[in-house]
């Protein structure tokens, strides 16, 4: 016979089933909990793939960097003086030449046609320099005879006066006659004296007059002169010893005045062109040392001109070549060249980081005794090239990683393998 069971016994089995099912709630909701918080496990990284330094204090040198070229000290741009046809190209880039060497020859009847008239026109101002020369030393010559004609006069009457005086004492003379010799011997002087200023005018004025034919001729010569040299500069010269760099034209090519024809450059005076960023630029100054890298030797150096505008944020910096050139330089060779800013002296310093700039605080992975990297901040100082100065954050002897590091920005933690 079945006995019926108290309610109060199916009341506790539900009671109990629900307590069941709370702490297995409960108990799923702290493990949710402690595994949320539980730091995620370090990742693993190949340590010969990473690249490590110590922190070291002592003096630092301070550098920049920058790429450029080798050109020429002394270039020479040979423009076209007029304009003309090319008929021939004598000599070509590359070629070894004197000043006098001929690179190419031009042509233009108007120029020889020019300078013709201009020769023509400077030997007839000659003949009238030399007829107006004739004519005026004829004229002078002409008046200086009527003034001595004059004076001779002047002579015999002042003459016959004193004459006169005498036999005038004695009365052999009479008054009338003595007055007479008297008043002919001062006109005549007096005419002697106004043909003298004549002479002396004409003279000032024949000079007047040559002068200003001998200006006339000079400008002619001096047109006839530049008309010359325009047919001589046909003949396109070198005008410097030095090397072919350049001959941009071709035979057969009308060119008009101004056009680069040649370029020349003593190959013996080498300087580098660097360019600097427009960030380093401002600690380089006038006189710093430097080395120019021509991956066949290095040459050391001296800055002599910094360029006072940026373009493409780079400066051009120009370094004067010091030191004997190694085999193989020649102009626009590309060249590393490293500058010496200054030395830092007893300084806290690292390798510089791929990702670190100067004056800047940067994330870092120290990496620890354990064979694990953790992440801290550095504050970095003034920088070179391939160093920088830790200003805080590290100590002497610290182990830095100081490659890329980027792939690892979600972790704050690695384990070095």
């Amino acid at each position: 016979m079945d006995v019926a069971r108290p309610k109060s016994v199916i009341r506790n089995k539900k009671i109990k089933r629900l307590i069941y099912v709370a702490l297995f709630f409960i108990a799923a909701s702290v493990v949710t909990l402690g595994l949320s918080r539980m730091s995620p496990a370090a990742p693993t990284v190949e340590g010969a793939t990473l690249w490590p330094d110590t922190v070291k204090r002592g003096e630092m040198l301070r550098q920049v960097r920058g790429l450029g070229t080798l050109v020429p000290e002394e270039v020479r741009w040979i423009p076209a003086t007029t304009d003309g046809i090319i008929e021939d190209r004598k000599a070509r880039a590359g070629d070894t030449v004197t000043a006098n060497s001929i690179i190419l020859v031009m042509s233009n009847p108007d120029v020889r046609q020019r300078a013709l008239d201009a020769e023509l026109q400077l030997r007839g101002t000659e003949a009238d320099l030399a007829n107006l020369r004739a004519t005026l030393q004829n004229q002078i010559l002409n008046q200086q005879a009527q003034q001595a004609s004059v004076e001779s006069d002047y002579n015999r009457a002042r003459l016959d006066f004193e004459a006169n005086q005498e036999l005038a004492k004695d009365g052999l003379v009479s008054e009338l006659i003595l007055k007479k010799s008297q008043v002919t011997a001062q006109e005549l002087a007096a005419k002697n004296e106004m043909e003298k200023k004549k002479v002396d005018v004409n003279s000032r004025s024949a000079e007047a007059q040559i002068a200003a034919q001998q200006a006339r001729v000079d400008q002619f010569r001096a047109a006839f002169q530049l008309r010359q040299k325009q047919v001589e500069e046909l003949n396109v010269r070198a005008g410097a010893a030095g090397v072919v760099q350049q001959v941009p034209v071709e035979v057969g090519q009308r060119v008009a005045p101004g056009t680069i024809l040649a370029k020349v450059a003593e190959p013996g005076r080498l300087k580098a062109e660097l360019q600097i960023a427009e960030t380093q630029v401002k600690d380089v100054s006038i006189g710093q040392i430097a080395s120019i890298d021509t991956r066949n030797g290095i040459i050391p150096g001296q800055v002599i001109r910094i360029d006072p505008a940026s373009v493409n944020g780079t400066v051009k910096v120009d370094v004067q070549l010091n030191g004997e050139y190694p085999k193989g330089v020649r102009p626009d060779l590309s060249v590393d060249g490293t500058i010496e800013v200054e030395r830092l002296a007893d300084v806290l310093y690292v390798g510089r980081p791929a990702y670190g700039q100067a004056e800047s605080t940067v994330s870092m992975f120290k990496w620890m005794p354990n064979g694990e990297a953790v992440r801290i901040q550095v504050r970095l100082g003034r920088a070179s090239v391939n160093t920088i100065e830790i200003k805080d954050g590290l100590q002497l002897g610290d182990r830095v990683i100081l490659s890329d590091m980027s792939a690892w920005d979600a972790f704050d933690r690695l384990r070095i393998n």
